[in-house]
């Protein structure tokens, strides 16, 4: 492919020279849950590649999708060595260019990032191995050749205090966030910056020894938050986690990143779920967010303002006080460009939501819908937070409307480009799919992301005082303010007598053994999430199950895979 002079066919977004074997992800790809930062082989068993090591390679994929948290594991490989040699997309893409960025900015390690047009990507597709460059991609001995250019200068404009901040001016901390952030929404298009009242900073989690070197460096040039900034779930029940027999090669690095942070003036909040904090976003308030989940029920039921920000890019907002104006901070960036009729049976109950969010994301990978067809449907803050999870592994967007539920499906439903039906059929094998395996269960997990305070009186309701089964174990994690309150109230009692644990401060996705049981090889979870992550995560056959299933699981040790009674 030769290129025809001034035809646009590649952006190089963050500039250097690599080679390597073409790997090409047909679907996006969460690189935490989805690539082991310890190799760089995708772990993820529900994506085509499974198994494929992206080490070295040259790899192409749409766009990223899933977790924030992709920042952090490729910083991990790019440190350890295990990282892509290039990373190519066919459109924007924003968790995995900010790894790079970071990786480059504050430790030199350079990943080439570029994103293609269709034609050039298409033709890359094909090849075999290839060579990038600042100026070009080279592929199959020159047989294809892509020419790179630099992004259009969309003139971003700075404030006093931004350049004050660049220049040095306000200390070595803030100079190095605001490159960054200079870095990103340059790649993004921003024309400016704006101010953000709050931070959620989700790099915390320990994904590795690169969360915690970012975390030190920050802490050694001295920064510090200038706005609100509650932390996500850790890795570790902080003050517990000795007495849990975790082992202190893993747990005092946890511990330590999650005391670097609050050191820096962000509050100990450790919850993935900080929207059931106290004095939660209002509608249209812009706030800097990171976790998937969070930043989507931001966005789409409280109607607050948040771009979907990777790992070390919200800790450079905290820093700041200011964002891109960018994607969802912007009117447009908000607009529905799909809709998703959903087909929902008569008698559908909780158990709907996490499927319904799973099963839109796969049909919207890329753009917002606006899902119609439950408007009759009367959902709860945690039905809605089991769909936006479950949204937030299989798309890549930022948000979601849904008609006559959420506050801005009238204004910004918009009218979308296309529709996609799920039908009832799908949702019977999207459940079967998420649910399959053995009937025996190890282990109950509720709380991905952290349970809330009704859900961990439901579950208590449902046990009514029966002890669980002595075969397995059954475990819920939710934030310290939801802890707290269940003891005031004696929930948390209730469901000790029963022998369920509720554990603070870290989730599914960030929990490890011997927290997570040792014998466990079989979980059974009511979140839509955590049966997509969990495999790839902990190694064990994740099952998805209604609460009525967790319940006859913890009783029983049993749970047959089968569909609910409302999809039968």
């Amino acid at each position: 492919m030769n290129v025809t002079p001034g035809q646009d066919h590649g952006t190089i977004v963050a500039s250097g020279e690599a080679a390597g074997p073409v790997v090409v992800l047909a679907e996006p790809l969460s690189f935490w849950g989805g690539v082991d930062p310890a190799t760089g082989t995708v772990i993820d068993v529900h994506h085509p590649a499974h198994g494929v090591s992206l080490a070295g390679a040259v790899v192409l994929m749409p766009t990223s999708r899933g977790s924030c948290s992709g920042s952090g594991v490729l910083l991990e490989l790019a440190l350890s060595g295990k990282n892509p040699a290039a990373l190519i997309f066919a459109g924007p893409e924003d968790t995995l260019t900010l790894g790079a960025i970071v990786a480059s900015e504050m430790f030199g390690r350079r990943i080439p990032v570029a994103r293609l047009s269709a034609e050039a990507f298409a033709t890359l597709s094909s090849a075999r191995h290839a060579t990038i460059t600042p100026d070009g991609v080279s592929a199959d001995g020159g047989q294809v050749h892509i020419p790179l250019a630099a992004a259009a200068d969309a003139g971003l404009r700075l404030s006093s205090s931004d350049r004050s901040m660049l220049d040095g001016k306000v200390g070595i901390a803030a100079q190095q966030a605001m490159r960054i952030l200079v870095a990103m929404a340059s790649q993004q298009g921003a024309t400016e910056l704006l101010d953000v009242t709050r931070a959620h900073v989700d790099g915390c989690i320990y994904a590795g020894p690169a969360n915690l070197v970012f975390a030190e460096k920050m802490e050694e040039l001295g920064a510090r938050v200038r706005i609100p900034t509650t932390m996500n779930a850790i890795s570790v029940d902080h003050a517990n986690w000795r007495r849990q027999g975790v082992a202190p090669e893993f747990g005092e690095p946890a511990a330590r990143l999650a005391e670097i942070y609050v050191r820096m003036g962000c509050q100990a909040s450790f919850t993935c779920a900080p929207y059931t904090l106290r004095e939660p976003p209002r509608f249209g308030e812009p706030i800097g967010w990171s976790e998937s989940n969070a930043v989507i029920f931001a966005n789409s039921v409280l109607g607050a303002r948040t771009a979907k920000h990777p790992d070390f890019l919200d800790f450079c907002i905290a820093v700041t006080g200011r964002a891109p104006l960018a994607g969802a901070f912007l009117d447009e960036g908000r607009r529905a460009r799909r809709t998703v009729r959903v087909e929902l049976p008569e008698g559908a109950d909780s158990a709907a939501w996490p499927l319904i969010g799973y099963l839109a994301g796969l049909a919207s990978p890329d753009r917002i819908p606006l899902i119609k067809g439950l408007a009759k449907t009367q959902p709860t803050q945690d039905d809605l937070k089991a769909l936006c999870a479950a949204f937030g592994t299989t798309s890549a967007a930022a948000m979601l409307h849904i008609e006559g539920i959420t506050p801005e499906a009238n204004s910004l439903g918009g009218v979308p480009e296309d529709e996609v039906v799920i039908t009832r059929e799908d949702l019977a094998a999207g459940w079967r799919k998420l649910s399959e395996g053995p009937s025996s269960v190890d282990l109950v997990a509720i709380g991905s992301p952290h349970a809330s305070l009704d859900e961990c009186r439901e579950f208590a309701a449902r046990l009514d005082g029966r002890s669980v089964a002595a075969t397995l174990s059954v475990i819920i994690t939710a934030g310290r303010e939801v802890v707290a309150a269940a003891e005031v109230d004696g929930t948390l009692a209730r469901l000790a007598r029963s022998g369920v644990a509720i554990i603070p401060d870290l989730c599914w996705c960030s929990i490890t053994r011997p927290v997570f049981p040792e014998q466990a090889k079989v979980v059974l979870t009511n979140s839509g999430k955590y049966a997509h992550y969990g495999p790839g995560l902990s190694g064990c056959a994740v099952r998805l199950g209604t609460l009525d299933d967790c319940i006859e699981a913890a009783l029983t040790g049993i749970a047959p895979a089968r569909l609910p009674a409302w999809l039968s």
